[in-house]
């Protein structure tokens, strides 16, 4: 009690800090209030929806600025070294960094000035830890299975290590002690920089923005899954055709100059107490996994990117690579499929009028379809046989896993020796064989446990949903078939 009442006093600190420096969620921030907050929004526990974010506190039209940080508010390495000449010296021998590296070290930097930093009242209230690709240990990284998965996490853990080395003589320069230079200390910041800034048009770095970085997320919409052919926003890109500029905002606001501040808006029209969400872009769930440290369980922007023949690729040069997956409810995208169409047509009848219906999106033939269908579907389910885990066995998985976060549902001995490898491995690579759920005591885990456990669970639900994704694609191709198979019989009898 005595923590969440802490909790409750500093989050007041804060907003009134910020309404100190006239950051408001009215129009009108002439007028000082005791917190920033009120007009339109406030601080709210979502618990099944990405933890504490932003709720309205009255009914919000589409559109409605819901939020404005003026630029003294927003902490970029300018405004930072403005206000230290010490770290302006030191920067401007450094010059050679990429302004990301600059903007990680200038968060230490003010870290390590503990209350005497003028952002201090921000600062307590930036997570302690994060989930991102680059924080994964050895066990999590290989939980994710997928080769491609796997080598995005190593380019990030990689790319994190050599930006900390890299950046070192600027924290020597500033006289950093050794726990604001360690690696585990720059995975902080970098993980903050990476999940946190907001796009300005004068650092490429972004900025920290005080209040604004509390909305949660919302994936822009997506219409890409209607029945066929290019008949949507996506599949009339990747058609190569001309596609009318979509008149919402994927950012949801920006830095205006008008105001000299970050303003953000409505996305849709907000309930009282209903949680207002913040768009960064469009994203796959492992892109949200690399640069934020989440995914959502549905996500109409994911992809699937199944192996191709390396002689698919030259009939595909209409269309880019990466824009033959598989969407996240098992449709195949539209190059893909129209890609297959053509690649799975013998060459001496690939003539004008066959690559007309390539290009529109009909379907060669019913033969060729079927071919088409069966391809992928033999393809997907190929990939899911060469994975050490089923659909099953991860669902079952992360339930095992959530017994392990809750102290009242702690596994039973028999549970993990029957389930097998994964559970036993994570247990003894914890020291937690002989003292977790055998005792009949709660176990209480290390935070560095707790961190590896939630990091863990992010690898099984991202190969779970991938797996999904896989099977999902098999059914939609199998229904595929039978229905052009009964067409094709129809036809035959005519």
């Amino acid at each position: 009690m005595e923590v969440l009442d802490l909790e409750h006093q500093t989050m007041e600190t804060f907003l009134r800090w910020a309404a100190e420096i006239g950051i408001s969620d009215s129009i009108d921030s002439s007028r000082y209030r005791d917190s920033c907050l009120g007009h339109s929004l406030s601080v709210a526990d979502f618990p099944h929806a990405g933890g504490r974010g932003l709720g309205a506190v009255r009914e919000l039209k589409k559109g409605e600025l819901v939020l404005k940080v003026p630029r003294n508010a927003l902490m970029t390495t300018e405004s930072m070294i403005a206000k230290d000449r010490k770290l302006n010296d030191a920067v401007n021998l450094h010059g050679s960094l990429p302004s990301t590296q600059i903007l990680s070290v200038c968060l230490l930097y003010e870290m390590a000035k503990g209350k005497s930093s003028f952002w201090y009242p921000y600062l307590v209230h930036l997570p302690r830890d994060y989930d991102l690709l680059a924080t994964f240990g050895e066990f999590e990284k290989q939980a994710l299975q997928v080769e491609d998965a796997v080598w995005v996490t190593e380019k990030a853990i990689a790319k994190c290590q050599s930006e900390w080395k890299e950046a070192g003589s600027l924290m020597k320069e500033l006289e950093l002690k050794l726990k604001f230079r360690s690696l585990q200390a720059w995975l902080w910041a970098s993980a903050t920089i990476s999940s946190r800034t907001l796009h300005v048009p004068w650092d490429s770095a972004g900025c920290l923005c005080p209040v604004g970085d509390l909305f949660n997320y919302d994936a822009p919409g997506d219409d890409s899954n209607t029945p066929e052919g290019p008949e949507n926003a996506n599949d009339v890109e990747e058609a190569g055709l001309v596609v009318e500029t979509h008149s919402e905002r994927l950012t949801d606001g920006g830095f205006e100059e008008d105001f000299n501040a970050y303003c953000l808006y409505a996305r849709r029209n907000y309930q009282l107490g209903e949680q207002v969400l913040l768009c960064y872009g469009t994203y796959t769930n492992l892109e949200l996994l690399e640069h934020y440290g989440f995914m959502l369980e549905e996500n109409s922007n994911d992809k699937v990117f199944i192996p191709l023949e390396t002689s698919l690729f030259s009939l595909a040069s209409s269309w880019p690579k990466d824009s033959l997956y598989i969407h996240q409810d098992g449709k195949p995208s539209f190059a893909l499929v129209s890609t297959l169409r053509l690649w799975l047509i013998p060459q001496s009848q690939r003539d004008k009028s066959v690559m007309r219906l390539v290009y529109a999106g009909s379907q060669i033939s019913v033969k060729n379809e079927i071919l088409v269908m069966k391809w992928i579907s033999e393809k997907c389910g190929s990939v899911l046989r060469d994975l050490p885990t089923s659909v099953l066995e991860d669902t079952l998985l992360l339930h095992n896993i959530d017994k392990l976060q809750d102290p009242e549902l702690r596994l039973e001995q028999k549970e993990t020796e029957a389930f097998g490898s994964e559970v036993c491995a994570f247990l003894d690579a914890n020291r937690l064989r002989d003292v977790t759920g055998f005792s009949g005591k709660p176990v209480e885990f290390s935070r560095k446990t707790s961190r590896m456990l939630s990091k863990w669970r992010l690898s099984v639900q991202w190969r779970l949903s991938y797996k999904r994704t896989l099977a999902d694609c098999i059914s939609y191709c199998s229904e595929k078939m039978n229905n052009l198979s009964c067409t094709q019989d129809r036809l035959r009898d005519l």
